[in-house]
Order: C-alpha cells, then sequence, then structure tokens
C-alpha cells in the first residue's frame, strides 16, 4: 500500500541539494591528447564554475564525489597527483571561499588520506566551520556501502555499551549515524560523461533523488549543463512513494 504524501511534501519544490558524480575527466584528456593529471586539472575549473552556478542558483548544498574507496585502484601516479592537486586547489582557494561565506565539509574516510593533504582539507573545513552561505562537500576516501557499514558498526558497539536497543533501531534512527546526518538528502543528483550507475555514491541518501545522466565531460560541464539539469528537476513530479489525487 503505497504511503499517503504529506502536505509538506506535496508543497515542496525547493533544490537544496545536487551531488553531482564528476566522471570523465581521462576522456577529456585523451580526446585531447594530454596526461591524464592534465584532465583533472581541467576538472578542477569545472569544480569552482559549479560553485558558481550553485550559488546564483540558490543551492544550499553541493556535494562533489571527489575520490571514492576505490580510486585507490588507479596508480600511484595518478593518485599522488590528485592529493597533490586537491591539497593545492584547497590553499588557493580557501581564503575565497571563506570570504564568501562558503562552508566547507568531508565526508568519507577522511583519516585514511595522505597526512598533508588531510591537514589541509581539515584546517578548511575548521576555519569555515561558521559560514552560512552555502556548504560544499567533497567526498573524500567515499563508499556508500562504507558509510553503511560504518554506520552499522557504530550502533552495533552502541547497542554493546547499553545506549541502544536493538529495537530502537529504524531508519530514522539509521541514518543519525551516517557521515553527515544533519544535511538533508540531495534533490539532484547529477553524473556527466554518459555513463548510468551510482558508482557506490551516497546508496542511502539518494533513496528519492532525481536523477540526471549527461554525455558531457565533467571538465565541459558549464552553465548550460547546469541550466538543464535544474530545468529537468523542476518539471518532474515528486511524489515521494505517493500517487497524484
Amino acid at each position: 500500500m503505497a504511503a499517503k504524501m504529506t502536505s509538506s511534501i506535496d508543497t515542496e519544490k525547493k533544490l537544496r541539494h545536487i551531488a553531482i558524480i564528476m566522471d570523465g575527466n581521462g576522456r577529456w584528456a585523451k580526446r585531447n591528447g594530454v596526461e591524464r593529471l592534465e584532465g583533472h586539472k581541467a576538472g578542477e575549473k569545472s569544480v569552482r564554475r559549479v560553485m558558481d552556478l550553485a550559488k546564483e542558483f540558490d543551492v544550499e548544498f553541493l556535494t562533489l564525489y571527489a575520490f571514492s574507496t576505490e580510486n585507490w585502484n588507479r596508480s600511484e601516479e595518478e593518485v599522488s597527483g590528485l592529493m597533490a592537486l586537491l591539497a593545492t586547489s584547497m590553499k588557493q582557494n580557501l581564503d575565497e571561499m571563506h570570504q564568501n561565506g562558503v562552508r566547507i565539509r568531508l565526508s568519507g574516510r577522511i583519516n585514511g588520506l595522505p597526512l598533508l593533504t588531510r591537514k589541509i582539507l581539515k584546517h578548511a573545513e575548521k576555519k569555515t566551520s561558521k559560514n552560512r552561505k552555502g556548504n560544499l562537500i567533497l567526498a573524500l576516501n567515499y563508499g556508500g556501502r562504507a558509510e553503511i557499514a560504518d554506520a552499522a558498526q557504530a550502533i552495533a558497539h552502541d547497542v554493546k555499551r547499553g545506549k541502544l536497543a536493538p529495537e530502537d533501531i529504524d531508519e530514522q534512527l539509521f541514518s543519525t549515524y551516517l557521515y553527515l546526518p544533519d544535511v538533508p538528502d540531495p534533490d539532484l543528483l547529477i553524473r556527466t560523461s554518459g555513463e548510468c550507475r551510482l558508482s557506490n555514491f551516497l546508496n542511502w541518501q539518494i533513496a528519492y533523488s532525481e536523477f540526471w545522466f549527461t554525455e558531457t565531460l565533467w571538465p565541459d560541464f558549464g552553465r548550460e549543463d547546469f541550466q538543464k539539469a535544474v530545468d529537468i528537476f523542476y518539471n518532474r513530479e515528486r511524489r515521494f512513494g505517493g500517487r497524484k489525487c
């Protein structure tokens, strides 16, 4: 039996949170005859462009899938280059983001990142913690299954310590054990480069997200693509398991 929609769901149409699987840097590099790291550098420019667009379109939360738990399987050279690029980019752009009121947040097994990169990211997170004009969430060393496993482990520990009873566990409680429990679920998930899979990204949170897939490679993603994704979102009817009256 379908669940009855509440009035808040019936009227909610605000695009608060966009999550993006930034795919296609390697293919962009190959297409342009340059090294893969150059593709990642081009992709970093798209990050800044999309941050500006999110602010312009009044999107409160922007989550970027920057490095997955599976990305460690790439070559040591590429992984090292990505970590260095991430650290350099954060150092170069932190002051501007802070002045613009952007709060930087981290999601994933952050302690598994290289020490220098981790220090720079943690510093950025702390420095911007009181900002309230937008949230940039970087999913790093992130896996959706890993997040669920980590939450289940934390719950098990609390049950063992007597802080919880097994019958206390429901979806609402489980969600409070996720990496960023205060962040609303994504309204819209975007994946670039033509791939139509989730790749272990936000498995719990995207249960009712709208999906939009585009052939555009991430370094080429710009205003026209962003506008199209937003328009598609606002033209879809979100029923959340209910039915239209």
